[in-house]
């Protein structure tokens, strides 16, 4: 297993890391990710720890608690041997103040997962949304608190938008506060908009990405092609999974299936890993968190390493993946000698 700096820190992560949406199963929408219980969870980390990804993604919200729970029950014993990220920010709770990045909220919300996850410090610890209500200083200043308090050692931040993490960045500069080194965003061969402002701000402050939904929430696992039925187990069968998740049209879905087939019948490899192996060959991108049901599904998931697509291979996806640009990105291409993209 690779690993890579996550942004600019000094820590190093695999290039797959683990997600824990799938554990729980604690209501009907997390019962669409999965429901492994601590049993199927304990021989996944087992098979995640053999293959050398070390790094367990999971959030306060995820089954309402019970994926952390899980989680703290599978690596029980072997902390050491772990890297655990999590995330908090969106509600947990019904009180006015059980919601937000406010002073209150992340240090309940930290002390909650410290709990659940049985451990006395967070290796990764990211703000699942911005908060536009509480002053940016307020959020960093409780961030670095934590960080020296032991609690967390590094922090990062998800779904913000370039000025919402550029903000925050410039905030720590001035005041000299712990500092956000990675963003987990939404990046997959059918959902490129992190390269049109994300990607290169990553690149130019040094905040590594940590991807989620790699496989465009269960569209690239392989299971669904033109003119066929949806698979009985995808969380695409959920209207309510669906209705949030991150929206594609069936034609450029089906474009990008198109190619990932073709380059399936050079390589031998499967649609999943082809998918995430582009990933892994994406500038600022530090580790990509993959999910899995089952044994099976993870085996699979881990051989996405090990290999790299061919430059031809790459120029085929980059094509039947490309679609037009939202402005001020379609107009910036005309001055790629001053501004060039991160990727073309």
């Amino acid at each position: 297993m690779e690993y890579r700096q996550l942004g600019g820190s000094g820590f190093k992560v695999p290039v797959l890391s683990f997600g824990t949406g799938t554990f729980g199963g604690g209501n009907e929408f997390f019962k669409a990710w999965g429901a492994s219980d601590v049993a199927e969870a304990t021989r996944l980390v087992d098979v995640c720890l053999e293959a050398g990804l070390t790094m367990f993604d999971s959030a306060d919200v995820y089954s309402d608690g019970l994926a952390e729970e899980i989680l703290g029950q599978a690596i029980k014993g072997r902390r050491d041997q772990v890297i655990v990220s999590t995330k908090g920010t969106f509600r947990h709770g019904s009180g006015p103040n059980d919601v937000g990045s406010s002073r209150f909220h992340i240090t309940k919300a930290v002390e909650g997962s410290l709990r659940r996850l049985g451990t006395d410090y967070i290796d990764l610890y990211q703000l699942h949304g911005f908060d536009a209500m509480t002053p940016v200083e307020e959020v960093l200043g409780t961030l670095d608190d934590l960080v020296r308090a032991g609690k967390i050692r590094y922090i990062g931040c998800s779904n913000f938008s370039g000025w919402h993490l550029m903000k925050a960045l410039a905030v720590s500069e001035k005041y000299g506060l712990a500092r956000y080194v990675a963003h987990q965003a939404y990046y997959s061969l059918i959902g490129r908009d992190y390269e049109w402002e994300l990607m290169p701000l990553a690149l130019d402050q040094k905040v590594g990405a940590v991807v989620w939904s790699p496989l465009g929430w269960g569209r690239l696992t392989g299971k669904i092609r033109r003119g066929g039925p949806l698979p009985q187990t995808s969380r695409l069968q959920n209207q309510r999974v669906t209705d949030i998740g991150p929206p594609v049209a069936d034609e450029a879905l089906f474009r990008v299936v198109d190619a990932l087939d073709e380059i399936a019948k050079e390589t031998g490899k499967t649609v999943p890993q082809i998918a995430l192996n582009w990933l892994l060959q994406r500038p600022s991108v530090s580790t990509v968190v993959i999910g899995a049901r089952n044994e099976e599904q993870l085996r699979q998931n881990l051989g996405a390493v090990g290999w790299n697509l061919t430059a031809a291979q790459v120029a085929t996806l980059d094509a039947a993946s490309t679609v037009t640009l939202a402005y001020p990105y379609w107009h910036q291409r005309g001055f790629a000698e001053r501004n060039p993209p991160p990727v073309s």
